[in-house]
């Protein structure tokens, strides 16, 4: 789990996602597996002023240390929940992650209308 340096660790409670579920202590969080501890934070997070060709280099990069990673579901929806603003996190950016966020309330507002549509319909028939 990246974390730039001037912030403060905060950590969702995620269920597992990932298929096959490991054997893991489970009350260890689920980042101390995060395969992105072992490398530099500077990798996840852009310097102030990169350059564009630079910064998809960069997330690129990033992106191959998440798709290894056991817990990048994980990570994913800890960024998704909390939201993280900055970095790549579960393999995602932060303009990936609000294209995600978008599709959810589009996705949650359907299925509200759906269901007080069929509600309406059972309560006229």
């Amino acid at each position: 789990m990246p974390q730039p340096p001037h912030s403060s660790a905060q950590v969702a409670a995620v269920p597992a996602q990932r298929v096959p579920v490991r054997d893991r202590d489970q009350d260890a969080p689920w980042h101390t597996e995060a395969v992105c501890r072992r490398d530099e934070a500077s990798l996840f997070f852009a310097p102030s002023k990169e350059p564009t060709a630079a910064r998809l280099s960069r997330e690129e990069a990033a992106k191959r240390v998440c798709g290894r990673c056991p817990v990048m579901v994980e990570c994913r929806e800890h960024a998704l929940l909390q939201p993280e603003p900055y970095g790549v996190w579960g393999g995602l950016t932060a303009a990936e992650r609000r294209v995600v966020l978008a599709r959810r309330r589009r996705r949650e507002v359907e299925l509200q209308k759906a269901a007080r549509a069929g509600s309406r319909i059972a309560q006229a028939g």
